[in-house]
């Protein structure tokens, strides 16, 4: 059975769907990094940041490669760049959006007094 287009893509949203993982793809943007260095950045246990790491693996996001006694991450291609940097312009659209509505609602309680 075939599962439909929103089906697949509310799945792949769910399985972005958390903040360490969303900091990995983040810190990935700028190259591949090792694991050492993403455990500096994201300060979490470090079972806890390979229990990510293979989710983002096994849905084929990042691609991990071993030099060595090191395990390296990279994002599996440019497109989860373009989704992390098109998330921070609807993101700061939205805050600029409250930030206006905020201060629309400021003056109107300053008026009120």
């Amino acid at each position: 059975m075939l599962v439909p287009l929103y089906q697949a893509k509310a799945e792949f949203f769910r399985m972005l769907g958390h903040p360490v993982r969303i900091r990995v793809l983040e810190l990935l943007q700028d190259g591949p990094l090792p694991v050492r260095d993403l455990l500096a950045e994201i300060e979490i246990e470090p079972a806890a940041l390979s229990q990510q790491l293979a989710v983002l693996r096994r849905s084929g996001i990042v691609t991990s490669t071993r030099v060595r006694s090191t395990v390296v991450y990279e994002l599996a291609g440019g497109d989860v760049a373009e989704l992390m940097r098109a998330a921070r312009r609807i993101l700061t659209e939205l805050l600029a959006g409250q930030n206006e509505l905020l201060a629309e609602l400021r003056e109107a309680e300053v008026a009120a007094k």
